[in-house]
This record gives C-alpha cells, sequence and structure tokens, in this order.
C-alpha cells in the first residue's frame, strides 16, 4: 500500500507532506531517526482506516457487487423514477441544484458526515430536504448500512413564512391582469382555492350541470375534491369553453412559467410575500372566518390539505359572537324549520 505521507528536510528540520493534499507540516525536529518513527506513526494512522475499509468492501462486494463503486448521482437517478410524474418532475428540478455537485460522484461507501454538513452549509431548506429523502432512500433499498448523519445533527427547516392573499390584492391582480384567459384563471383560484396545477387542467367535464358541482382530483395526492358551484363561480365558468380545457393556453404551459408570470405582475404591484399558492391559502382562511365547516373545507381543497390544517388551526382570524346574539339566531333557526305532520 502506498504511504499517504513523505518525508523531506528543509534547513536542517523535518518535514511531511501529504501526498493527496499537498499540505506540509513540520516534525519540529532534526534527528533523522526521530523524523522517520514520526513519518511511520503518522502513516500507520492512516493505513488502518484504509485497511479497514478495504476489508468492508471485500465482504460488501461478495453480497452485492455494485456495492463498493454506487454514487450518490446513482441513488438521485433512482429517486427520480419514484412516485407520480409531477413528484419526478419536482426531484429533477431539485437534484439540479450546485450544492449537490461535490456529493454526485461520491461513492456510497466512502461518505461521512462531514461530506453531507457541506452539502447542508451550501445548500437552502429545499436542499437540506431532498439531501434527507437521498439519505432515506438509500438507507431503505440497503445500499447504505447505517445512517450517515445522525437524527439530530439533521437542521430543522425554517420556512419562509406563508400568508394568504386578501381581497383588495386580488382585485388589484384582476385589474391589471389584461390578458383574459389568466384574469379568468385568477378569478377561479379565489373561488375554489384549488392548487394551481389543479385550476390549470381543469376541463369542461369537471362540471357536473346536474348536480351544479366542480369535481376534480388532485394531482399531488389523487384525492376527490368536489364543491358547488356558487353565483360567482358560476359567471366564470360561463365565460370558459364548453368542451376540453378550461385554459388551454395556461394548460399547455408549465408550472414555472405560471409562477413567474404571477411573480412579476405582483411585482410591478408592489405585492409581496405571495404566490399563486397563497389563493389556496385565502380560500381556507376565508372559510375558516367565515365559519365554514371544517369538514367542508375538506371535501372543497382535499383532506391532507395543509391549507385547511394551516387555517382552521390557528392562521384565520374569527370574531366570536356574543352569546346572546348567537343563541338568538339560533332560535330562530329553530322556529323556521318545518313541523313534521
Amino acid at each position: 500500500m502506498k504511504s499517504r505521507y513523505i518525508l523531506f528536510r528543509r534547513a536542517g528540520v523535518y518535514y511531511t507532506e501529504d501526498t493527496v493534499t499537498r499540505k506540509q507540516q513540520t516534525l519540529r525536529t532534526k534527528d533523522e531517526a526521530e523524523a522517520l518513527t514520526l513519518l511511520s506513526a503518522k502513516n500507520e494512522s492512516f493505513r488502518q482506516p484504509v485497511l479497514n475499509l478495504q476489508i468492508a468492501r471485500a465482504y460488501l462486494t461478495a453480497s452485492d457487487p455494485a456495492m463498493a463503486a454506487r454514487t450518490w448521482q446513482v441513488v438521485m437517478d433512482q429517486m427520480q423514477t419514484q412516485g407520480k410524474d409531477s413528484s419526478k418532475n419536482r426531484y429533477t428540478r431539485a437534484l439540479k441544484a450546485k450544492a449537490f455537485d461535490g456529493l454526485r460522484q461520491k461513492r456510497l461507501i466512502e461518505t461521512g458526515p462531514e461530506d453531507f454538513l457541506i452539502v447542508l452549509q451550501a445548500g437552502k431548506v429545499s436542499v437540506a430536504h431532498f439531501l434527507k429523502r437521498l439519505h432515506n432512500l438509500a438507507l431503505g433499498l440497503g445500499w447504505i448500512a447505517v445512517p450517515i448523519l445522525a437524527p439530530k445533527l439533521w437542521p430543522k427547516p425554517q420556512f419562509k413564512p406563508k400568508r394568504a392573499i386578501t381581497l383588495g390584492e386580488h382585485q388589484r391582480i384582476l385589474a391589471a391582469e389584461k390578458n383574459v384567459e389568466r384574469n379568468l384563471y385568477y378569478q377561479l383560484l379565489w373561488e375554489v382555492g384549488a392548487s394551481q396545477s389543479d385550476a390549470a387542467v381543469l376541463t369542461a367535464e369537471s362540471i357536473d350541470r346536474e348536480t351544479n358541482a366542480l369535481t376534480y382530483f388532485r394531482m399531488k395526492t389523487g384525492e376527490q375534491a368536489q364543491l358547488a358551484i356558487s353565483k360567482s363561480l358560476a359567471a366564470i365558468l360561463e365565460q370558459l369553453p364548453k368542451t376540453g380545457p378550461l385554459f388551454p393556453n395556461i394548460d399547455a404551459g408549465k408550472a414555472n412559467l405560471r409562477a413567474s408570470e404571477f411573480y412579476y405582475l405582483c411585482k410591478r404591484l408592489k405585492i409581496e410575500g405571495v404566490t399563486l399558492h397563497s389563493y389556496r391559502y385565502a380560500w381556507a382562511e376565508r372559510a375558516k372566518t367565515c365559519g365554514y365547516p371544517e369538514r367542508f373545507a375538506q371535501e372543497a381543497l382535499g383532506h391532507n390539505s395543509k391549507a385547511v390544517h394551516r387555517a382552521y388551526a390557528r392562521r384565520a382570524k374569527v370574531l366570536i359572537p356574543a352569546m346572546e346574539d348567537y343563541e338568538k339566531r339560533m332560535e330562530g333557526k329553530l322556529v323556521a324549520l318545518p313541523v313534521a305532520a
């Protein structure tokens, strides 16, 4: 096995040089015998971990021939085959981040905690999220025997605060958006609270004329979302195609294009802190504020919708009515109930 450190002398003093990093370090001695002893100790301290690694490779290769050569790029490629098409596209975009460049060709068997920490320091919240998913995928597939980074060392995600779009902001956006299709698209988002992708692919077949309901399946979860068509929503739908996609041009474009168009419109209007997903938060918070039952909101947005949980948990502000006023309102409802024959 080739020695990691070599010995040389400068001005009578002995030094070592790392043949890999080319880093030089003084041994603080002019005695050759002492210098050779120190050099042997440094090479031995390096040789033992390398020897252990080679022994481990021999055992692992016997059970999985590809184990010793498998890199993180292989794990990344495997991740991009997981889930639905929308998830695959999201993985592909996320794994292109420069923060992963130093890890791509790194062999799994040679990866240490410091390699992950370098990626975490160079990346944002999304990088930490997808690195953890990569790690868990490799662990689940049996490509790494033990966790590389202890659970307590993974950083807690610090997401930027998200907020709902206000009615005033929505009205300003509609006044500024001259493209008819996008204008109607924003109006529909306000009325139904669908995600930008779910709304973009809605078709005329999503409208049930008999029950007067809008029904679609969420792209992210496959859950069914359904809500009755209000007068305001009906007025919007009347202006949209009666067959095929409701928003043909928007449907043909990509999600990042829709997001960019909305971003630059908000930037021009000096509206900050909102995205197209803010319409979903707005719908959920409006539902909570007006006393809309949570189970109805879940049916409208999907039972696993984070927007519903977020709004009904703490975000939306509700003015609690006085007990006397509420009792009178309930008494009026009871009086109005038909009497059974």
